[in-house]
C-alpha cells in the first residue's frame, strides 16, 4: 500500500490521532509491566507511544507508511535524547523487517483495515511476533457512530485471530482512544493477544 494518503494527514497541522503524547492506555500498560523484550509499534505515527516505551529502557522499533510522520518521530527522539528506531514498512509485509519482537503494539492501525484485509495483516503480525510473545491492540469499537471507517465489533476482533492459527485472545476490555476531536476519548477495545 502506498503511504501517500496517510502522509498527507500530517501536512497541514496535527493529524486527528496525533495528540502530542502517548495514549493513556499505553502509559497504563507500561506502568503495569506489560512490555517485555524487543517491542514493535505498528503504525507508530509521530512516535509518542514508541518514545514512551523506549524511555523506559526497551528496544523499540516503530514503523509507519507515512514518511512525514516518521521524520517528525525521529526529530522528537533526537530532541528528547531517546534511543528508538523508526522505519517505513508495509503492514502487510512485516516479514521484510527480518526481525522478531516479544511485544507488538497496535494502537489505531487494526481498525483502518476492512474485513477482507484483516487476515493478511494478522498473518503479517504473526511473522514478526515471537512465540509466547504478546500483541496489544487498541482500536475503535462499534460503541459510537463516529469512530472511523471500520469500527470494530468485539466478535470481529476475536474472529480475526481465531481464523489465523497460532494466536489466542487472552482478553478484550472496553477502553478509550484519545483523539483531537473526541472529548474524553472515543470508545475502543483494548485486546491482549498471545502468540502460541
Amino acid at each position: 500500500m502506498t503511504g501517500l494518503p496517510w502522509d498527507a494527514s500530517y501536512h497541514h497541522g496535527p493529524a486527528p490521532w496525533d495528540i502530542g503524547r502517548p495514549q493513556a492506555a499505553i502509559v497504563r500498560l507500561a506502568s503495569q509491566g506489560g512490555f517485555a523484550g524487543a517491542v514493535l509499534d505498528a503504525g507508530c505515527g509521530t512516535g509518542e507511544n514508541a518514545l514512551h516505551v523506549a524511555s523506559l529502557g526497551f528496544s523499540v522499533l516503530g514503523f509507519d507508511v507515512a514518511e512525514t510522520a516518521l521524520t517528525m518521530a525521529r526529530k522528537k527522539a533526537e530532541d528528547r535524547g531517546i534511543k528508538v528506531e523508526f522505519a517505513a514498512a508495509d503492514a502487510f509485509h512485516l516479514e521484510r523487517l527480518g526481525r522478531k519482537f516479544q511485544t507488538v503494539l497496535d494502537c489505531g492501525l487494526f481498525h483502518t483495515f476492512n474485513g477482507e484485509e484483516r487476515p493478511a495483516y494478522v498473518a503479517s503480525l504473526a511473522s514478526v511476533t515471537e512465540h509466547d510473545g504478546t500483541l496489544y491492540i487498541l482500536c475503535f469499537s462499534d460503541h459510537s457512530p463516529d469512530t472511523g471507517p471500520h469500527p470494530i465489533r468485539e466478535e470481529e476482533l476475536r474472529a480475526a485471530f481465531a481464523s489465523s492459527g497460532g494466536w489466542i485472545v487472552a482478553n478484550i476490555e472496553p477502553d478509550r482512544v484519545e483523539t483531537r476531536f473526541h472529548q474524553n476519548g472515543a470508545p475502543a477495545w483494548f485486546a491482549t493477544i498471545k502468540r502460541l
